[in-house]
């Protein structure tokens, strides 16, 4: 089962640049998914946990897919990566990092928490649009997942 059309891609990124440049990317790879935004990390548990302004689980259903950032504000990505691989219902959701990060303790720390991809954003905008691309192509169109992660 791969990440379908019908279902949200959830971006968790501080950065509204990225954020856009992210979502250009994704358009130019061809990708017509719902997205949902968080900018923080609190938020994304909220969104993801149906908290607070997000308890509306038919206008913010659980996402087929995350990319996450990992220096966010508050709760950071590593901790909310923890936490979601942590509950039996949301540990299933395919999560990319998505990052400057090229630390070693990041990558390492990040897949002892279950991240199931960790990719550093390249620095120029048409590495980061083929990364997204390759990206796109084998999370929405390669992968089979399993069932119950829909």
């Amino acid at each position: 089962m791969m990440v379908r059309k019908n279902q949200v891609i959830l971006i968790v990124e501080d950065s509204p640049v990225d954020y856009e440049t992210t979502i250009r990317a994704l358009k130019k790879a061809g990708v017509s998914n719902n997205i949902q935004h968080c900018e923080d990390g609190d938020q994304a548990l909220d969104y993801l946990f149906h908290r607070g302004s997000y308890n509306d689980r038919n206008k913010y259903p659980l996402p087929g897919l995350i990319l996450l950032d990992l220096n966010l504000p508050g709760t950071d990505g590593r901790e909310v990566l923890a936490e979601l691989k942590g509950c039996d219902e949301l540990k299933k959701i395919p999560v990319i990092v998505l990052t400057t990060s090229s630390d070693e303790k990041d990558i390492e720390q990040c897949y002892e928490y279950g991240a199931n991809s960790y990719i550093q954003k390249p620095v120029d905008i048409e590495g980061f649009f083929t990364a997204i691309e390759r990206l796109t192509n084998y999370w929405l169109e390669i992968v089979l997942l399993p069932k119950n992660s829909e």
